[in-house]
C-alpha cells in the first residue's frame, strides 16, 4: 500500500467516524428534544373575583292572573271590551241574550202569586171552620187538615221565591263584570257566539291585574336548589331585548317536586319589576340567580378539576421513575424508590373514611414541575363556576402551571 493509499484511507476512517458521532449526537438531541416536548396543556393559577350562578329558563306571568267565565249558558248580545283593554271593577265585559232569563223571572213571579192565592184561600177556610168546631158542626181532625193546608201553603210561597231568586241570579250573571281592576291579556268569545256551561264553566276572559309587577316562573335543578335563598337577586334576558339585562329577586322555593323522566326540579318564582311594561306575559326568560361572590380570591380553572392521567401516562411516569431510581442506585445515590410511588386516583375505601363535605369539595389536581412533569396536588375548593374554582387550601400560588387537559392525541379523547 502506497503512502497516498494509506493516507485516503485513514481520511475516509475519520469521516466514518465523525459522521457516527453525528448521528449519535442527533439522536440523543432528537431523543431530548421529544422527551422536553409539552405534553400538556396548562393554565396559569391567579387571583381574582368569582361569582357563582345557578342557571334556569323561565316563563314570564302576571302575579295576580284571573280567569273570567259564566255560570249560565246563552248567546252573547253585547260585547265591550277587547284584547289590552284596561277595565275597572265592575265594568261591563258582555251581555248574554236576556230573553229565557226574563220568561224564566215571569213563571216564577206567577208560580209565587199562585202560591199566595192558596195560602189566602187555605187561611179563610181555617177561620171558618174554627168557628164550625167550636159549635160542634166538624170534627177536630178536620180543623187540623186544615191547618196542615196553610202549612203547605206557606211552604209552596217560600219554594216560589227561592225559585225566583235563583232565575233573578241567573238574569244576573248573564251580564258579565270585571272582578278587578286590570288589563284584559285574553278573550275567547265573539259577538253571536254561544256560551255553554252546562258541564263546565267556560273561560271568556283572562284579566291581569297590574302588568308594572310580574313574576318568573321558573324550574331549578335538585343540584342547585341547595344554595337558593329568599331575596337572592338574579338576572334574566328574553329574546325580546337580547343587549339587555332585567333585575329580578327570589321570592318563593315552592316544595312541590315535578319529576320528569327521572329528572327532579323544583318551581321557584322569581318577582320582576316592569314599571316601563316592557315585558310581556308569556316571554321565555333565560334567568341567573347569583348564589355566590368572592373578591380577590385564588383561583384556577375549571377544566383542572376534570383531568385525570391516562393509564398509558401512569406506566409511562412509573416506568421513567424507575429508570431514574435505579441509576440512582447504581451511582450510590441511595435506595431505590418503589415504582408504586407514583400518584393514582385515590382507592374507593380511602375516600370512605372521609366526611361528606370533605368528598365533595376535596379534589387532586395536577401542576407542571421543573421538570415538565405531571405533579399531583391535594386543594379543597370553594365556589365554582364554568370558568373558574376558587380554591381554599392546598400547595398551591399565584404563577403556577395547572394542567387542564393532554396534549397527547392517542390520549385526548378520555381528558
Amino acid at each position: 500500500m502506497t503512502f497516498f493509499t494509506k493516507k485516503r484511507f485513514i481520511l475516509a476512517v475519520v469521516i466514518l467516524l465523525i459522521a457516527g458521532a453525528a448521528a449519535s449526537y442527533y439522536q440523543k438531541k432528537q431523543k431530548a428534544s421529544k422527551d422536553e416536548e409539552p405534553q400538556f396543556k396548562t393554565a396559569i393559577v391567579d387571583k381574582g373575583n368569582l361569582t357563582q350562578t345557578v342557571t334556569a329558563s323561565g316563563t314570564l306571568n302576571p302575579v295576580a292572573l284571573i280567569s273570567v267565565g259564566s255560570q249560565v249558558s246563552g248567546t252573547v248580545v253585547e260585547l265591550n271590551a277587547d284584547f289590552n283593554d284596561r277595565v275597572k271593577k265592575g265594568q261591563v265585559l258582555l251581555k248574554l241574550d236576556p230573553t229565557i232569563f226574563n220568561a224564566q223571572i215571569k213563571q216564577s213571579e206567577a208560580t209565587l202569586a199562585s202560591a199566595e192565592s192558596s195560602k189566602r184561600l187555605a187561611v179563610a177556610n181555617l177561620d171558618r171552620n174554627q168557628k164550625l168546631v167550636s159549635l160542634s158542626y166538624i170534627s177536630g181532625a178536620s180543623l187540623d187538615q186544615l191547618k196542615r193546608e196553610v202549612e203547605v201553603a206557606d211552604a209552596n210561597i217560600k219554594l216560589a221565591r227561592a225559585q225566583l231568586d235563583r232565575v233573578q241570579a241567573d238574569f244576573n250573571n248573564s251580564v258579565i263584570r270585571s272582578p278587578i281592576d286590570g288589563v284584559i291579556i285574553k278573550r275567547t268569545i265573539d259577538m253571536g257566539q254561544t256560551v255553554a256551561a252546562s258541564f263546565q264553566t267556560p273561560n271568556l276572559f283572562q284579566i291581569a291585574r297590574d302588568l308594572t309587577k310580574m313574576q318568573i316562573d321558573t324550574n331549578v335543578s335538585e343540584a342547585d336548589v341547595g344554595s337558593l335563598k329568599d331575596g337572592q337577586a338574579a338576572r334574566f334576558v328574553v329574546d325580546a331585548y337580547p343587549d339587555r339585562e332585567f333585575d329580578a329577586s327570589l321570592r318563593q322555593f315552592r316544595l312541590a317536586a315535578n319529576v320528569q323522566q327521572n329528572v327532579v326540579t323544583y318551581n321557584v318564582v322569581l318577582d320582576v319589576d316592569n314599571k316601563d311594561e316592557l315585558l310581556k306575559p308569556g316571554m321565555t326568560a333565560q334567568v341567573r340567580l347569583v348564589v355566590g361572590n368572592r373578591q380577590n380570591v385564588l383561583r384556577i380553572p375549571t377544566a383542572a378539576l376534570r383531568f385525570k392521567l391516562s393509564d398509558e401516562e401512569i406506566a409511562k411516569e412509573a416506568k421513567l421513575k424507575k429508570e431514574a431510581d435505579k441509576k440512582a442506585a447504581e451511582s450510590g445515590g441511595g435506595a431505590a424508590v418503589s415504582a408504586s410511588a407514583v400518584p393514582r386516583p385515590e382507592a374507593e375505601d380511602d375516600v370512605s373514611f372521609r366526611s361528606k363535605s370533605e368528598m365533595t369539595r376535596s379534589f387532586k389536581i395536577f401542576v407542571l414541575d421543573e421538570k415538565n412533569k405531571a405533579k399531583p396536588v391535594d386543594i379543597k375548593i370553594g365556589l365554582s363556576n364554568f370558568r373558574y374554582t376558587e380554591v381554599l387550601s392546598g400547595d398551591l400560588k399565584p404563577g403556577d402551571k395547572v394542567i387542564i387537559r393532554s396534549l397527547d392525541i392517542a390520549n385526548a379523547g378520555s381528558h
